[in-house]
């Protein structure tokens, strides 16, 4: 079992029973750091979707503002045109046939995968590889596309995936705690508005029920972003 340090430790006995606005939120997270390295600020939502019906799934992409803070590895799976398209826009390694035999031997380095939709013929059965990272590609998230240039260049300049689990919790890190207040907002901001736009029709009642922000290594500050 984990332990935690006496900074910590004090630090969540002063936030258990609040509950603070979004602003408010963000300054404690810069002002409390726990870590010596760069902290993601991250935040968890709790959806109220009924889990077992398809029709009630969450998932999709949103572009911060200003970036993650985070250098993000592409890979594309692609022949000809696309290919090269891929490479000019900054893939850090562009590949078909042979990029699927590398994959399908357990390499994964990447945080981003993109793939032509010719390509996912073959991709689709690397599930077991990818899938369980979370890496598979998506045309709803928009790494399941022909045009490769753009897809590289918006995971290149922070779009983010957001994804229900099974338990209707999404988690998303929109930036690093070295970020001004101002950016921070704004790009947790374009988080909460592409959640609240992604909300399904068959949904009922309060569809955001419970908001978490928190860093890496620190404790999680319940957050009031009522409609």
């Amino acid at each position: 079992m984990a332990t935690h340090g006496k900074k910590y430790n004090k630090v969540k006995a002063a936030t258990e029973a609040k509950v603070y606005d979004l602003v408010e939120a963000i300054r404690f997270l810069k002002a409390n750091k726990v870590a010596k390295f760069d902290e993601t600020a991250e935040l968890a939502i709790r959806l109220g979707v009924d889990t077992k019906k398809t029709d009630q799934t969450v998932r999709g992409t949103v572009g911060l503002p200003h970036g993650s803070g985070k250098v993000v590895r592409v890979a594309v799976f692609a022949a000809g045109a696309a290919a090269d398209a891929a490479r000019a826009a900054g893939a850090d390694i562009v590949g078909n046939d042979d990029l699927i035999e590398k994959v399908k031997g357990g390499w994964c380095d990447f945080d981003v995968a993109i793939a032509t939709p010719d390509a996912m013929k073959e991709v689709r059965k690397l599930g077991k590889v990818l899938g369980p990272r979370g890496l598979m590609p998506n045309p709803k998230t928009g790494t399941v596309t022909d045009d490769t240039a753009s897809a590289v260049r918006d995971s290149k300049a922070g779009r983010v995936e957001y994804r229900m689990d099974r338990n209707g919790n999404v988690q998303v890190p929109f930036g690093k705690l070295s970020f001004d207040e101002t950016k921070l907002q704004e790009n947790v901001n374009a988080v909460i508005a592409a959640i609240r736009a992604a909300r399904p029709a068959a949904a009922k009642g309060i569809f955001i029920k419970r908001c978490t922000f928190s860093s890496t290594m620190g404790v999680g500050l319940r957050v009031d972003v009522r409609d």
